[in-house]
């Protein structure tokens, strides 16, 4: 499968580890009415990472490994924007300066970009040290399938997916389970798919277990169906995306663990190849 990878620009990107933040109230209102007092988005999160189950934990969109963003808007926007899953990340400043690990997705709202180190290096990690990343893969495409979106992918990670052209032209992909349309909540309605996520709502127990979506890790590939990713997040008969979990199950309604958009297309020309192991904590050998 060829790609025009080697017309794409490698750029630095760079933000802080977050800390994570409450307003004046620390509770969150569930789906069911309860008022709780969970942990949820920021910081250095030590004991869940790529390859963890991301459901059944006590937490509201908890985010793996290191949580990293700018104060300044327009920066922030570029490191949210350019960033790609997949892309070398590079601790410059602090205890655990030199320590290499890889972004593993965007959470919009709180606009944080997510990223893996080994355990060995979170010890080391402080609130507000640096983060540089080679950002590398916007504007990336499949020679012959034009009509189909790639984004937010790092080429590297890319080409260890998997995907296959099939005799009919389609693109195979191998994935964790399938979503409906139905299920997509907060984040529907964003102008584009190339920032952030949205989430997969999971008030809805039996459902959750009719999908497999009550097994969901942090890195599962899955494929949304009937969704459209290409010019914004909307429902769309027929279309389809490919998108990575990116962050835990939430309490909140409409919300639930987030997915940050990889391929879409306005027709069901990617197909969905179930594989348990489709996972990028395998792709990207992280143990």
């Amino acid at each position: 499968m060829k790609t025009n990878r080697n017309k794409l620009v490698m750029q630095s990107v760079q933000g802080k580890i977050h800390s994570p933040i409450m307003g004046s109230s620390p509770y969150k209102i569930s789906h069911d009415g309860i008022p709780m007092i969970l942990h949820g988005t920021g910081g250095i999160t030590y004991n869940y990472q790529i390859g963890d189950g991301c459901m059944d934990l006590v937490g509201d969109h908890v985010e793996p490994g290191v949580s990293i963003r700018n104060e300044d808007v327009k920066e922030n926007k570029a490191l949210m924007v350019l960033s790609c899953v997949g892309n070398e990340a590079r601790v410059v400043s602090g205890d655990a300066k030199d320590a290499k690990g890889y972004v593993t997705g965007m959470h919009g709202g709180i606009e944080h970009v997510m990223i893996y180190f080994p355990k060995e290096d979170l010890e080391k990690m402080a609130i507000d040290d640096k983060i540089l990343i080679k950002a590398h893969g916007q504007g990336l495409k499949i020679e012959g399938h034009e009509d189909v979106l790639v984004m937010n992918i790092d080429p590297d990670l890319f080409e260890k997916l998997g995907i296959i052209e099939n005799q009919n032209g389609e693109l195979e992909v191998p994935v964790v389970t399938e979503i409906p349309a139905h299920l997509m909540g907060s984040g529907i309605g964003s102008a584009t798919s190339l920032s952030g996520d949205y989430d997969i709502t999971t008030g809805d127990e039996e459902e959750l277990k009719k999908y497999g979506i009550d097994k969901l890790r942090f890195g599962d590939i899955v494929l949304l169906r009937d969704c459209d990713n290409t010019h914004g997040r909307q429902f769309l008969k027929g279309a389809v995306t490919i998108g990575i979990i990116v962050h835990s199950n939430c309490i909140l309604a409409g919300h639930g663990p987030g997915v940050t958009g990889l391929l879409s297309s306005k027709t069901p020309k990617i197909k969905g190849i179930k594989d348990k192991n489709a996972n990028i904590a395998n792709y990207l050998n992280i143990k």
